[in-house]
């Protein structure tokens, strides 16, 4: 199982009902699962923590991140090259080997979105700009548009992503989902094929439809980001299973 952290199993980090008995469903019947997520405003560590005081049996290595497949990235591609991260709450113990400057650094090789916030200000966007326009690199963590908090939806990198590849004539590089490497990078760690696999998400670009493309069937849920759209799909690509929440998980396997 690859299942989304945010909207799926938790909104602004409490749990959505159910999500707990789902998780310990999985663990009980030994069905291996990882915890994949475009979130980078923590480390994974901190998000193990944090979901253990919520009462999941959950520990670090069940958390794959985008921050650290984009260090991956960029030890084996930019290997010791100055790199300006902006990003919304500190992931910079997932970041091993990388090289991190200032937003005052005059050379800057490349630049590193993470995930959006009150960071994300003119200046510091401009920032970016003005590096991307003397040939620094663009990676992005994610694209994902938007996310659900307990205030509602609201903005994320994606929105200022596609402006500054606009603005720039540059195209990033982005790691998180929906990204084929990302996916590929899950089911290694669980040691299993894309038809073993099954990937549950509130997202309907970035997850579902993202696992579907690199052959991995997908569920979407009807919490987090998830609207009355959604379950038509983009074009002829339409989510292969559809429940109300994570709590359904458990039933559509067949656990219980």
């Amino acid at each position: 199982m690859l299942i989304d952290i945010d909207g799926v199993l938790t909104v602004s980090w409490k749990p959505l009902p159910g999500a707990v008995a789902a998780i310990e469903a999985l663990r009980s019947a030994d069905l291996p699962f990882a915890l994949v997520t475009n979130t980078t405003s923590r480390t994974r560590a901190r998000i193990a923590e944090t979901l253990v005081d919520a009462g999941f049996p959950v520990g670090p290595d069940d958390v794959l991140g985008a921050a650290a497949a984009t260090a991956a990235h960029l030890r084996e591609n930019h290997p010791g090259a100055a790199c300006l991260l902006l990003s919304s709450g500190d992931v910079a113990d997932d970041l091993d080997g990388v090289r991190l400057v200032g937003p005052d650094a005059d050379d800057v090789d490349v630049v590193v979105l993470g995930g959006a916030g009150p960071e994300f200000s003119y200046e510091a966007l401009d920032t970016v700009y003005r590096h991307l326009q003397r040939d620094a690199a663009l990676v992005a963590m994610h694209r994902n548009l938007y996310w659900r908090t307990d205030a509602g939806l609201q903005l994320d990198t994606g929105a200022f992503l596609l402006g500054l590849e606009k603005a720039a004539d540059v195209e990033a590089v982005v790691l998180g989902k929906p990204s084929g490497a990302f996916f590929a990078a899950a089911l290694s760690t669980l040691g299993v094929g894309r038809s073993e696999a099954v990937m549950v998400g509130d997202d309907l670009g970035a997850d579902v439809l993202g696992a579907q493309r690199a052959g991995i069937p997908g569920v979407l849920v009807r919490t987090g980001k998830f609207t009355a759209r959604d379950e038509d799909g983009i074009d002829d690509d339409r989510p292969q299973h559809v429940v109300d929440s994570i709590a359904d998980l458990p039933g559509l396997l067949g656990l219980r």
